[in-house]
């Protein structure tokens, strides 16, 4: 039995350790653009995504090391993702994980350059993962085909509702693809074979489904204090989403559903994809 949180923790740790080195690294960063970054870093969040990526390895080769570089970037690639999504031009929120957006502590023109910062800094620690397929995958699932994409659709369908078709394709690409890619990259880097990948793949793609619609339904009946966030937004916003469209009742069906496609995915796999497993019964169950 995995014990999902120490499990989370153990590889947060190991995540925020290896994003501090690389972070020390750079020279002649301005002081107030550092401590800016530094803040958009830590606390860490969940850490899912590098979990993700380092489960997939792990299940594949016995081994988190060959792909920690990875997993910082793509956790790095979230993090931007986030501070530009809390400008004021985005979603406009001041809280993020219990304390004040980027934006709000430093400003809206320091939050852009910290997020144009954060992926600058993901694609270099890519370089040293050595495998060209790995950065190209993730630069797609970060870029217009993808989670920029994904968040284009967000703000364009803002104020009117769009059939749950539209909003399926919305998370697939805004959440779902990055998570795809944390299972795909941890397969490739974990040197998979090619049925070993599809599994991955569909399995990161269930959980990125499953992922979205309880961050919907917490949206609506989610603890500001225990998520550390501002509930309510996407209703007063009028943005289109699974209880919107068809209810809470049937977005959590929706949501086991995911998870259970999720699962089936990892058939073919014995004891070693038990952690990942674990990840996808925690992606339900979360309360934040």
């Amino acid at each position: 039995m995995i014990d999902v949180s120490a499990y989370l923790a153990a590889h947060a740790k190991r995540v925020d350790e290896a994003l501090e080195r690389f972070l020390s690294t750079y020279e002649g960063v301005p002081d107030g653009l550092h401590d800016a970054l530094h803040y958009s870093l830590f606390p860490a969040g969940k850490r899912l995504r590098p979990a993700l990526v380092l489960g997939a390895c792990e299940a594949i080769c016995g081994d988190v090391a060959p792909a920690l570089p990875a997993a910082c970037a793509i956790e790095l690639i979230h993090t931007y993702s986030l501070v530009h999504d809390d400008l004021p031009c985005m979603d406009d929120d001041a809280i993020r994980r219990g304390m004040a957006t980027v934006h709000k502590k430093y400003g809206e023109a320091t939050a852009v350059l910290v997020g144009d910062g954060l992926q600058a800094m993901a694609f270099e620690m890519l370089t040293q993962v050595r495998a060209a397929v790995v950065a190209r995958e993730i630069a797609q699932a970060a870029g217009p085909g993808g989670m920029v994409g994904g968040q284009f659709l967000d703000v364009e369908s803002e104020g009117r509702r769009i059939p749950l078709e539209a909003v399926r394709r919305l998370h697939r690409l805004k959440t779902g693809a990055l998570i795809r890619v944390s299972t795909r990259a941890g397969a490739r880097i974990g040197k998979a074979k090619p049925a070993q990948i599809t599994a991955l793949t569909h399995y990161g793609e269930h959980l990125g489904l499953a992922f979205q619609i309880i961050d919907d339904i917490l949206d609506e009946i989610g603890d500001d204090d225990v998520m550390g966030k501002r509930s309510g937004k996407d209703r007063a916003r009028n943005k289109s989403t699974y209880p919107a469209l068809v209810g809470l009742a049937e977005a959590q069906r929706l949501a086991q559903e995911a998870k259970d496609r999720a699962l089936g995915a990892l058939t073919g796999f014995g004891s070693e994809a038990d952690a990942l497993r674990a990840l996808a019964q925690y992606v339900v169950e979360r309360r934040r």
